[in-house]
């Protein structure tokens, strides 16, 4: 049987359809069977599962994995070798529920006990761990069963397999988590044992050094990185780092990163290095330099990277023999993922400078391709340009000339119509912006119909496309005339206003305030708005006013009181409500300087009669009087 199924994936396939996998499970796991016997069970089911992904299904509904583990517990090391090869083939397919290596809570304590029986052991349980490491509470167990400690010594086995798994479980281990993170640059770990009893568990805790060769963990990731060290261990010890970096474990202007991991990165994404290692460079720098503008900036200066990338819209290439048809089936596989992570590199660098910005739009059909990939068939191709076209947006410069020239906003409406929320959130984000006051685009997108997209955005259970929904009208009422106020009432509806007005999520309320302000400015709107909501638009701001909100609420909705107070028959609503009088009168003495501000600026408009030019009202005289004014 191991030798016809050898390579063969049909032979596998009929093999399983003829009942081949329970009769081997039987035999794997019967005590009677020999030692032999039992090996080459585990070593034809690894064949086996070495096929199709329907194969590894069908040895999946066979539940192999719980058989397998169980083979875990015989003392014969070649037994145990088998059953973990075939285990880890498993594993590492897609199709594979990785949960199920964490069903049993005795498994991963006697998989870390077996990591020093050999460097197959080693290899196969930290490819296991690598690949069933996918969540926090994965992370978690890993690491509260010593797994740093465990792993840290393989990171100088003989064995090269070995060294690039166990690298590769560091990676995962510290992505996007900080307790792991910490603990690889601190070098020291803790970690506990369960001890069971019929009584109750005993947890023992206790922290140990983690050196290797006597050196910091961060220390060996430097010295992967180094250029005679082969490619594969350089880009994943640059990831290791970064993703320690971004867990904030690592400072961003610490030497490690910005003289060993970012230029690593940076050499990845040349034309020398194969296109899977040009893209896993790209997104990993990418992911790096994200949140810091100082990287960005130091990146954007580095071996001509913002030009270097104008190389990864050029596959597939042009081929002129067909001697070349497997370099261009190379290519169209990769073509994709080369767009989606330039975008994302072009977006992560353009993020924050305005000069690096322009260096972008600047290259070569740089808009022209950004305007083709919102309309690629990938998914992916389509969300890192949108948002490459968002970072580049934040630019007044590029909103006025680029995004101008190239209408971008075309092809930036087809995109909203009908996408995933993922997309469709970086979209809208993207048109918030081209709907500043001074954006070229905002009229022609006024004029294409948008609002009513806009308005049903402010109704979804995403949180952030309520936010971006409110954000675009807020922004598209900005200065506007009456004419587009009134239609945005009208199309968004009063309920949904006033709805927004009580959302729970912070964000939709600062934008929602940020819209009402918008609408209730100059007189003659403001008197208008406040003629036809001013009622329920009172009793909005006193709720806000009196319930537990952040500074920034408050201060936001004391200045749509200044907004009111500055309409000529608006203010009225204000003069003949003692109860408004009186919470503007205690912001005025409010401890924070802002609602303080925001209170004066509210009187003061009261208090200014347009028609004689002359101070007119005694109540708020008396508010004064009381000392609550300027400090």
């Amino acid at each position: 049987m191991k030798n016809a199924v050898i390579g063969n994936n049909k032979q596998k396939a009929n093999l399983i359809v003829l009942g081949a996998v329970p009769r081997l499970l039987y035999l794997l796991q019967q005590s009677s069977s020999s030692m032999e016997l039992r090996t080459e069970c585990a070593v034809v089911l690894g064949s086996l599962a070495m096929g199709t992904e329907n194969n590894i299904k069908s040895l999946v509904d066979c539940h192999i994995i719980p058989a397998l583990l169980q083979g875990l517990l015989s003392p014969d090391l070649v037994f145990i070798e088998a059953c973990l090869r075939c285990l880890r083939t498993v594993f590492i397919s897609p199709v594979t529920p990785v949960q199920l290596l964490y069903t049993d809570p005795t498994v991963i304590p006697h998989l870390m006990s077996l990591l020093s029986n050999s460097l197959r052991t080693q290899e196969y349980i930290t490819q296991i761990f690598s690949h069933c490491c996918k969540t926090p509470e994965h992370q978690t167990i890993l690491f509260n069963h010593g797994a740093i400690q465990n792993i840290a010594p393989l990171l100088i086995s003989p064995s090269y397999k070995v060294r690039m798994q166990a690298l590769k479980c560091f990676s995962v281990l510290a992505y996007e988590n900080t307790q792991v993170s910490m603990t690889l640059v601190n070098g020291e770990e803790l970690f506990f044992f369960y001890f069971l009893s019929s009584f109750s568990p005993l947890m023992c805790f206790f922290s140990s050094s983690v050196l290797v060769d006597g050196e910091l963990l961060t220390q060996v990731f430097v010295k992967m990185m180094q250029r005679d060290q082969p490619i594969e261990m350089q880009l994943t010890a640059a990831k290791c780092l970064t993703y320690m970096c971004r867990a904030s474990a690592i400072r961003t202007d610490d030497s490690c990163i910005v003289l060993k991991t970012l230029p690593c990165l940076v050499r990845m994404c040349s034309k020398e290095h194969l296109l899977e290692e040009r893209v896993e460079g790209a997104e990993t720098l990418a992911y790096l330099m994200e949140p810091d503008v100082e990287l960005q900036r130091i990146a954007s200066t580095t071996d001509h990277l913002v030009a270097m990338l104008a190389d990864y819209f050029k596959y597939p290439s042009s081929v002129s023999a067909i001697t070349d048809i497997k370099r261009l089936d190379h290519d169209l596989k990769h073509a994709h993922e080369l767009r989606q992570a330039a975008f994302k590199l072009y977006a992560s660098l353009g993020s924050n400078d305005e000069e690096i910005r322009k260096k972008i739009t600047e290259t070569e059909n740089m808009m022209d391709r950004i305007v083709s990939g919102l309309s690629e068939s990938s998914i992916k191709v389509r969300l890192a340009a949108v948002r490459c076209l968002h970072s580049l947006s934040r630019s007044v410069q590029q909103l006025r000339t680029s995004f101008h020239d190239h209408a971008v906003w075309k092809p930036l409406m087809k995109l909203l119509q009908n996408a995933p929320d993922e997309v469709l959130v970086m979209a809208s984000s993207t048109l918030c912006n081209l709907l500043l006051e001074f954006s070229p685009s905002k009229e022609p997108i006024l004029e294409s119909g948008v609002m009513e997209l806009l308005c049903s955005l402010t109704q979804s259970d995403s949180p952030a496309l309520r936010v971006n929904g409110i954000w675009a009208l807020m922004n598209m009422a900005f200065q506007a005339d009456q004419k587009v106020k009134v239609e945005i009432v009208r199309c968004l509806g009063t309920e949904q206003l006033f709805r927004l007005l009580s959302d729970p999520d912070t964000n939709v309320l600062m934008k929602t305030l940020g819209l009402l302000r918008n609408l209730l400015s100059q007189r003659a709107h403001i008197d208008q708005v406040m003629s036809s909501h001013g009622k329920q638009i009172m009793q909005a701001v006193t709720l806000i006013l009196e319930a537990e909100h952040s500074i920034e609420v408050k201060e936001q909705t004391l200045c749509i009181l200044v907004n009111i107070a500055d309409g000529n028959t608006a203010k009225d609503l204000i003069m003949t409500n003692d109860d408004m009088l009186q919470k503007i009168k205690y912001y005025m003495g409010h401890s924070n300087v802002k609602l303080q501000l925001a209170a004066t600026f509210c009187v003061s408009n009261l208090i200014w009669n347009e028609e004689d030019g002359k101070k007119c009202s005694a109540q708020v005289h008396g508010l004064i009087k009381k000392g609550h004014g300027f400090r």
